[in-house]
């Protein structure tokens, strides 16, 4: 059933090891010269070739891991992760993840890359957002010694394909004020044809045998062996790590602490 394979697997082997990092390789990547299928896959390997490892002491600073217990959804009482049928009642597997790590090249060194995933959250979707990096001189500020919000780049993917760019905007008139303000392109409304399904592209790229898609051998190594630091840092310190966060939020304080601690703060969806 799926609660015993999620029992055995968690959320950082479910959703870290494979779907968000191939998301993060997407992203971080640099462009490829064709669209051959191995450029493709060797510019995404180049990118798992320069995660920084994070074991030791690094576990505590750079992961958080949790587990929802019980909660309120939509006014309801909702039983927490343990009281699901399937799982023990004593169970330690994560169902929340959320990790800081850093890609040491050229292009990406010291900008730090924020991951997190969860089951039973507030609301279910998918996307990336890149935040873009301050100017050394902001102009148009009522507040010059206040930062501004930064540019806001969003890949949204579930539940609706699209584009989001939030900019901030100078308000028309003689003084400097600002506001952000939001530009949006969805798939759905653009265009009249649909987009086809995530395992419809898949079967199609198979029987055109095309394999830009799919993770390569050494792809899926170099991603287990990145992850087995963290795992194996788990499982030292054991029920430590674990947080725990009510059903129908946004996940622990912990990861509140995780990226608040520099400065940031996750995303509102």
């Amino acid at each position: 059933t799926r609660a015993t394979y999620y029992e055995e697997a968690g959320a950082l082997r479910d959703m870290v090891q494979n779907h968000i990092l191939q998301l993060l390789c997407l992203v971080a990547m640099e462009p490829p010269h064709s669209l051959d299928a191995d450029v493709v896959r060797n510019a995404r390997m180049e990118v798992l070739r320069c995660l920084r490892p994070i074991m030791g002491k690094d576990i505590e600073k750079y992961t958080v891991r949790a587990q929802y217990g019980p909660g309120k959804v939509n006014g309801e009482d909702v039983p927490g992760y343990r009281r699901e049928p399937g799982v023990k009642p004593d169970s330690t597997t994560e169902t929340y993840v959320a990790i800081k790590l850093l890609v040491e090249n050229w292009r990406w060194s010291a900008v730090p890359w924020y991951l997190r995933t969860g089951k039973g959250l507030a609301k279910r979707a998918s996307e990336i957002a890149v935040f873009f990096k301050p100017i050394p001189q902001i102009l148009f500020n009522a507040n010059p010694e206040a930062p501004l919000d930064p540019n806001i780049l969003v890949m949204k993917i579930q539940p609706e394909e699209g584009l989001t760019l939030r900019i901030i905007c100078k308000v028309p008139g003689t003084k400097a004020k600002t506001n952000p303000v939001e530009l949006h392109f969805q798939y759905g409304e653009a265009f009249a044809v649909p987009s086809p399904e995530a395992y419809e592209r898949l079967l199609l790229d198979v029987m055109a045998g095309d394999a830009s898609l799919f993770m390569r051998r050494d792809a899926v190594e170099a991603s287990w062996a990145w992850i087995t630091g963290i795992l194996e840092g788990w499982n030292t310190y054991g029920t430590k790590w674990l947080a725990e966060y009510p059903v129908g939020s946004w996940g622990p304080v912990e990861a509140n602490r995780l990226i608040e601690s520099e400065g940031r703060r996750w995303r509102t969806l």
